[in-house]
């Protein structure tokens, strides 16, 4: 690759923009947690799937996120189906959002269509809405299976909603832990999203897999600094010399140094002096005794 081509993949990037005013970020072995939780239950929704419409298919976990609710509804097409599931206990509800077309796709090979046709983008009859909800309902039931202790309350389909700007599924501000999937039904891939509210979440992930105290961070980072190597240097004292007696040097050549003999070498770090030493042997090798200790503040 080229350095103008690796430019042009550094323009194509895409930046997350970070809102330092609420620093809303799933801790990394929680959002580990999440992601393998999700998977399992992609691969559970894809064999659900794939018995009830008769044709392979498989979703795939593309991503999970913590969004406010109205991040998360502004992110959603204007139009789309929203199956809104109430949560025992809670007044918050699940959301599981896809496009009306791949619905209605898998309601065509649910009634006995051999090949997948172009489908409006419209509401659902009642029997669609019938067929949808037996599909969630059984979708919901390997979501309980696959988040666990994570989600160990009944959750059902209450209603299936079509704007999400109108659908208030939780409060604007609300935080909702989103997994992004594909799904491939026969020929037909759709983006689909199931967002679940944090608050139901991040308490008992904090019991399945507790993250580190940060309370003695400071205490931990310096215990790590005291351990990591550094160069010592013993240095006599410097001498300057012209670059055409460098060129000059030959062997037997004598260099005049300005450190006297009864001077102990400086010990230094990085070029800073940080004590003295005096020569020593310590068995077979050579060493230095420490003779002072330089106080620097630097």
């Amino acid at each position: 690759m080229s350095v103008l081509e690796g430019r042009e993949v550094a323009r194509e990037r895409t930046v997350s923009v970070y809102d330092f005013r609420r620093p809303a970020t799933l801790a990394r072995e929680h959002s580990r947690v999440l992601e393998l939780a999700f998977e399992t239950y992609a691969r559970q929704w894809g064999t659900q799937l794939t018995a009830k419409v008769r044709v392979k298919s498989v979703v795939r976990l593309e991503d999970v996120s913590m969004l406010s609710y109205d991040e998360y509804a502004a992110s959603l097409p204007a139009v789309t189906t929203m199956v809104l599931c109430t949560v025992e206990g809670n007044d918050s509800r699940i959301v599981v959002q896809f496009p009306a077309p791949a619905a209605l796709g898998w309601v065509n090979r649910m009634l006995g269509a051999s090949s997948d046709a172009a489908m409006p983008d419209r509401k659902f009859t009642q029997i669609e809405q019938a067929l949808i909800k037996g599909l969630m309902d059984e979708a919901l039931e390997d979501l309980g299976y696959s988040l666990g202790p994570l989600l160990s309350e009944t959750v059902r389909v209450d209603t299936i909603q079509y704007n999400s700007q109108f659908a208030q599924a939780a409060a604007p501000s609300e935080l909702m832990i989103v997994a992004a999937f594909t799904i491939n039904v026969g020929d037909m891939n759709a983006p689909a999203t199931l967002a679940v509210p944090a608050a139901l979440l991040l308490g008992r992930l904090k019991k399945v897999n507790p993250t580190d105290n940060r309370g003695d961070a400071a205490a931990r980072v310096s215990g790590q600094l005291e351990r990591v190597p550094v160069e010592l240097s013993v240095r006599l004292s410097t001498s300057y010399v012209t670059p055409s007696q460098v060129l000059g040097l030959a062997v037997g050549d004598v260099l005049p140094l300005p450190h006297l003999e009864n001077r102990p070498f400086d010990l230094t770090l990085d070029g800073t002096r940080l004590a003295t030493a005096a020569p020593a042997r310590n068995g077979s090798r050579a060493a230095a005794v420490i003779v002072t200790i330089e106080e620097n503040h630097r």
